[in-house]
């Protein structure tokens, strides 16, 4: 515990002159290598392999690692905000890199339960907690351009697959000769897939550790040279008064953007979930599909340069127009978009990938826009503990998004044989899904009073 104490908040604060773009890499430091999470189809049919089971029994890893997220920010957020962002980051990191070296361990073993334990539960909880350690800081760095913010560190989230998707390949061919990065059906051997798990675990927690000791957090006063906070009471929807996360998620606009997120996020990972076979599917006739393997594996990565770009410029833009109409954009638009995908999708590729493109940057925009939406209505007090919080929406559209595709996919047909006609039945239930969004987001208003914080409206009045 005293090596903890060296990560106190108190050890942390900025001395003067300390230029807060230093804080964006080093939340982004976190966000890059945690965001290997979009990147466990690399490796999954080497370890349906190697484990001689089924998809479902290595698919549930994701599942659990997205559900632990969830959970760890929601009951660790009020512990992040209490004991700052540079101890957070370290304990996300340990947790990260553990659940690394126990699924080598378990992968050396052959025992898949180790694999749920580390990558899922041990590497979940350091999701959750590496997610959500830097925002509240960020908020905090940039009051004056919080979307900015947010998405700086939030697109690294995004962009952690593109990062760790080729560097696994890379590595598994680099462990085992007989592994070819280039030809889709090539599998790993257990040995390989060792080597992958305990290189990338000490690689994330060197690298995470960067951010660790680089994180600062202003000291009380501090503010943007040139910015005046009366800017903030000009502005709808923006309050000036502090919220307790306790208090947070007794408030109907709390829960009104928890079924926000939940519809965004779940259309969105219905399409990332089912990308590659999806535009192979799309344009299928007499059995055969117009688009290579090779092709639909493009189409991945460019999704994930949608995303992440989506997270920053979505973002930045609704520092411009506000939260609450970015976010009508994002469900209301959406739901046209998905409209489109399913009536004149097959029509040409190009189309299709565009269309499926602007959706996943809504629905990353979604995630970085979050943050700053929450601090609009909430204030800074306690904005990571209701950042965690919220976060449960993301699990539980981490299982519903892809039950419901899978369950309307199961229906049509086998795997290999289906046709976009397979699809439409799920898009136009994720439209109804972004309808219900693009509903709730209509009826956010400010917090009520009788929610603030007493002191805090006492500082503010000072």
């Amino acid at each position: 515990m005293a090596l903890l104490s060296r990560f106190d908040r108190a050890h942390s604060i900025a001395p003067p002159g300390y230029s807060r773009w230093l804080i964006p890499p080093a939340a982004l430091s976190v966000h890059l290598c945690i965001g290997q999470v979009y990147a466990t189809s690399v490796y999954k049919n080497s370890l349906v392999q190697h484990f001689d089971t089924g998809q479902t029994a290595i698919g549930i890893i994701f599942s659990i690692a997205i559900v632990m997220l969830g959970l760890s920010a929601a009951v660790g957020g009020t512990w992040v905000e209490a004991s700052g962002p540079r101890k957070a980051m370290f304990v996300s990191a340990c947790f990260w890199a553990t659940g690394f070296l126990v699924s080598a361990l378990g992968i050396a073993t052959g025992q898949l339960w180790l694999l749920y334990l580390g990558y899922g539960v041990l590497g979940g909880i350091g999701l959750g907690i590496g997610y959500i350690s830097p925002v509240s800081t960020l908020i905090k760095w940039f009051p004056d351009r919080p979307g900015l913010a947010t998405g700086l560190a939030i697109m690294g989230f995004g962009g952690g697959a593109l990062i760790a998707g080729p560097l696994s390949r890379q590595l598994m061919s680099l462990y085992d000769s007989g592994y070819d990065p280039n030809v889709a059906t090539s599998v790993a051997d257990g040995d390989a897939l060792t080597g992958l798990f305990l290189t990338l675990g000490i690689g994330y927690f060197v690298i995470m550790m960067f951010g660790v000791f680089n994180i600062r957090v202003p000291r009380d006063g501090w503010q943007p040279d040139g910015w005046d906070p009366a800017t903030v009471r000009e502005k709808p929807l923006v309050t000036t008064a502090q919220v307790s996360a306790a208090n947070a998620i007794r408030t109907l606009p709390f829960w009104l953007l928890w079924v926000v997120l939940f519809c965004n996020v779940t259309a969105g990972i219905g399409i990332l979930e089912q990308a590659s076979p999806m535009i192979q599917d799309f344009f299928r006739e007499n059995g055969e599909s117009s688009v290579a393997v090779s092709a639909a594996a493009g189409f991945v990565g460019v999704l994930s340069l949608f995303n992440m770009a989506g997270r920053f410029v979505w973002s930045s833009t609704s520092d411009l127009i506000g939260r609450k109409p970015m976010y009508m954009i994002y469900l209301g638009g959406g739901i046209v978009l998905y409209l489109l995908l399913a009536l004149i999708g097959p029509a040409a590729t190009a189309l299709f990938v565009l269309l499926a493109g602007v959706i996943l940057s809504f629905y990353g925009g979604g995630f970085a826009t979050i943050p700053a939406y929450l601090r609009d209505l909430f204030g800074t007090y306690q904005v990571g503990a209701i950042h965690g919080r919220l976060l449960t929406a993301w699990s539980a559209a981490g299982v519903a998004g892809p039950l419901i595709i899978n369950g309307f996919l199961d229906a049509q047909g086998k795997p290999g044989t289906l046709t976009a006609d397979a699809y439409r039945p799920a898009l136009f239930t994720m439209v109804a899904l972004l309808a219900v969004g693009f509903l709730a987001n209509l009826l956010v208003r400010p917090v009520p009073e009788r929610y603030h914080e007493p002191a805090r409206r006492e500082e503010v009045a000072a």
